[in-house]
């Protein structure tokens, strides 16, 4: 698509922020107005949306297609996100590790441990570790406490923590991920340990290599957009 505007700017109304194009307002992709809570997130959509070249790129709109998740799919019916994202704390990743015997298992606990253990101590739960891959259910009231922490989150931040938990395949690094201080890339590297463990031990696979890197640029992304939504 051909770049069709000259001027972006941004634009303050009663309910938040809107980015203009040569003046006109923008609809989300599912038609509707796209009005966001926060200055400093309006201003990374303008920064998305005046950086294009002459031919548009939507590869480049990664806050813009977050917000309008937010708006054209979260906002409407929000439990059915929150609903998703508790179900990832009934099989997050970091609750299933090898066998004891196994050598990876050291290396989970290392990494994950201390993740889980933050976890535990902020939310007062309890997750269960598993030893293999047979599902086993986590405690109801450790379910319970995720689900009414992240219900308590607008649209805007369900939908970073959607694609936090999504690719890290853990609401538990999710959830971390939202804090101000939050060792990023120490957290993304905890989500990919598997995948590093088998690329020491088989070597590495460019195609899964770049899938990681494109990955990891999302994750970062999602982790950004979290903080630009922060009051």
């Amino acid at each position: 698509m051909k770049r069709f505007y000259r001027e972006v700017t941004l634009d303050q109304v009663p309910t938040g922020f809107r980015v203009l194009l040569d003046g006109r307002p923008i609809k989300t992709q599912g038609g509707k107005a796209q009005v966001v809570p926060t200055a400093a997130l309006g201003q990374a959509m303008v920064a998305e949306w005046a950086g294009q070249g002459e031919t548009i790129d939507l590869s480049r709109f990664a806050c813009r297609d977050m917000a309008d998740y937010a708006i054209d799919v979260i906002a409407p019916d929000p439990a059915a996100t929150i609903a998703a994202l508790a179900g990832y704390a009934s099989s997050d990743t970091l609750c299933y590790r090898g066998f004891p015997d196994e050598p990876i298992a050291a290396h989970q606990a290392a990494q994950w441990d201390p993740i889980v253990t933050a976890a535990e101590a902020r939310f007062d739960v309890q997750f269960t570790r598993i030893s293999g891959v047979m599902p086993r259910p986590q405690p109801p009231a450790t379910i319970a406490a995720i689900d009414a922490h992240i219900a308590t989150f607008d649209p805007f931040t369900l939908a970073a923590l959607r694609n936090l938990a999504g690719l890290a395949v853990s609401v538990i690094i999710g959830l971390a991920a939202l804090d101000p201080d939050a060792p990023l890339a120490a957290l993304w590297d905890a989500a990919s340990l598997e995948e590093l463990w088998q690329a020491e031990l088989w070597g590495k696979e460019p195609e899964a290599e770049a899938r990681r890197a494109r990955q990891y640029t999302d994750f970062m992304a999602a982790a950004r957009f979290a903080q630009l939504v922060r009051p």
